[in-house]
C-alpha cells in the first residue's frame, strides 16, 4: 500500500506582473488545494496593465484590478510584501511587508520582516527601466516601466504649460506608444521622439509609412540616427554636439532585469536573466522556475526571446504545466513560444498591427488605422482578462500529486520535489 504525502507541496510564486500572475492561476487549475499549497508575493496590491502603463502618464484612468478580487476563491493566498532576497540552496524567499494606510505612513518604523519557505519557486519580478548608464537619465528622465514611474510623469506632464518640450528617448515600441499617446492627449506640448536609427527600422515598410504619417499628423518631430550621451532637469545632450531642449524627459531604451537574481546561485547571463531550460526550469536549481522578463528563453532558431506581454504569458504556461506534470506524474504540454504580431498603439484613435516571423521578424503586410487600434484593445483586454480569471477559460483539471520519495528536511513526507 502507498502512503499520501502528509505535508503540502509548497508552492511560491515571486512577482504577479503578466508571467507571475498567470503561473498562479494556471497551477491553482492544475493542481488539488489540499495537496499544494499556492502563494503569490506581490510588492503592490493591485495587478498592473504595464501595455497601458503609456495611457496612464498620458492622464487617461485604468480600471483597477486588486489581486484579492482576481484569485479569490481559486485557493492562491496573496502576500502583499516586497521580496529582498532568495536564498536557492536553503528554499527560502525573504519578504518585507508593503507598507499599508494601516501603519499611517510611518516610515519610522521598520517594516516587519519574514522568510517563506518553498518546495517549488516561480520566480518572475520582471524588468524596470533600462538606463544603460547615461549621465543624469536616473536622476532627471521618467519612465513608464511601472506604475510608480508612470504616475510620476502624469504628474510632471499635468504641470507643463502650452508650448512646453516632451522629448521620448528610445524608438522601439514603448517609445512610439508613449510619444503618440502624449502627443494626442496634449496636442498644446511640442512632443519629440529621439531614435537610435531610422523611425520604425524594425517594421514592414508599410507599417514604417503608417507610423511616419502618424506622428506627423500628431505633430511629432522626430530625431533618428541620434544617441543621448547626458540628460540634465530642462534639456538633453546628442553625440553630434547638440541639446535638445526638454521640460519632461521620457526614456524608453529597453528594460533591465530585476537585480536580485543576481545575488543568488542561480545560473544566470550577463544581463541577469535566470537560464533555463524548455521547461523553464533554472538550469543549476531544477526547483525553481523563472518566467517572464527574468528568464532566458529560447525562442524559434533559438534566439532569446524578448521582454514582453507576448513573451511572458507562453513563458508561465509553460513553466506552471511543467510544475503540475512534475508533481502529478502526468506528461507537460508545449506552450506556443513564437511571435504572431506586434502590436502597436498610436493615440486612442489609430494603431499599427505588425505581423511578423516566429522569431519576430516583420512581414511585409500590416494592419492600420482605426481597425488595428481595436485590434490592439483586444488584444489588451484578452491579455488582462485571461489573467485576471485564471481558472475560467480552459477546463480545470485539478490532479492529486504523485507519491514520491521522502525528503530528509521535511520529516513525514512522501514527496521529494528536489530533481
Amino acid at each position: 500500500m502507498q502512503h499520501r504525502h502528509t505535508l503540502q507541496h509548497r508552492i511560491v510564486v515571486i512577482g504577479a506582473g503578466y508571467a507571475g500572475a498567470a503561473a498562479a492561476g494556471r497551477l491553482a487549475r492544475r493542481l488539488r488545494p489540499g495537496d499544494a499549497s499556492l502563494t503569490l508575493v506581490n510588492a503592490e496590491p493591485d495587478f498592473v496593465e504595464r501595455v497601458r502603463l503609456h495611457q496612464l502618464a498620458a492622464g487617461q484612468e485604468l480600471a483597477p484590478r486588486p489581486l484579492h478580487a482576481m484569485f479569490a476563491g481559486t485557493g492562491v493566498a496573496l502576500r502583499h510584501a516586497r521580496v529582498t532576497a532568495v536564498d536557492v540552496e536553503r528554499r527560502t524567499v525573504s519578504l518585507t511587508a508593503a507598507r499599508t494606510a494601516a501603519r499611517g505612513g510611518d516610515t519610522a518604523t521598520p517594516p516587519p520582516k519574514e522568510e517563506l519557505e518553498y518546495d517549488t519557486l516561480v520566480y518572475a519580478l520582471g524588468s524596470t527601466w533600462h538606463t544603460h548608464g547615461v549621465p543624469g537619465a536616473e536622476q532627471h528622465a521618467h519612465d513608464v516601466a511601472g506604475r510608480a514611474g508612470a504616475l510620476r510623469l502624469r504628474a510632471r506632464l499635468a504641470a507643463l504649460g502650452p508650448g512646453a518640450a516632451v522629448v521620448v528617448v528610445g524608438g522601439g515600441l514603448t517609445g512610439v506608444e508613449a510619444a503618440a499617446e502624449i502627443a494626442e492627449s496634449r496636442p498644446d506640448l511640442d512632443v519629440s521622439l529621439v531614435a537610435r536609427g531610422p523611425l520604425g527600422d524594425w517594421l514592414s515598410p508599410k507599417g514604417g509609412d503608417h507610423l511616419r504619417r502618424v506622428f506627423a499628423r500628431l505633430g511629432v518631430t522626430v530625431h533618428e540616427r541620434t544617441d543621448v550621451t547626458a540628460v540634465a532637469s530642462d534639456h538633453l545632450r546628442t553625440a553630434d554636439g547638440r541639446s535638445l531642449p526638454a521640460a519632461a524627459t521620457v526614456w524608453t531604451t529597453g528594460f533591465a532585469v530585476h537585480p536580485l537574481a543576481r545575488d543568488t546561485a542561480l545560473t544566470d547571463d550577463p544581463a541577469g536573466r535566470i537560464v533555463v531550460d524548455a521547461a523553464m526550469r533554472s538550469v543549476s536549481h531544477p526547483d525553481v522556475h523563472a518566467v517572464g522578463d527574468a528568464a532566458l528563453v529560447a525562442g524559434p532558431g533559438g534566439a532569446p526571446l524578448r521582454m514582453s506581454c507576448a513573451s511572458g504569458i507562453p513563458t508561465a504556461w509553460q513553466a506552471a504545466d511543467s510544475i503540475a506534470a512534475a508533481l502529478t506524474g502526468t506528461r507537460a504540454g508545449t506552450a506556443p513560444l513564437r511571435y504572431v504580431n506586434q502590436c502597436v498603439s498610436l493615440g486612442r484613435g489609430d494603431g499599427l498591427i505588425q505581423y511578423v516571423t516566429a522569431d519576430d521578424r516583420a512581414k511585409r503586410s500590416a494592419l492600420t488605422g482605426r481597425t488595428a487600434a481595436l485590434y490592439k484593445e483586444l488584444v489588451c483586454r484578452g491579455a488582462a482578462w485571461s489573467v485576471a480569471h485564471p481558472t475560467l477559460g480552459l477546463p480545470v483539471r485539478r490532479r492529486a500529486l504523485a507519491p514520491r520519495p521522502a525528503r530528509p528536511d521535511r520529516p513525514g513526507t512522501t514527496a521529494d520535489t528536489r530533481r
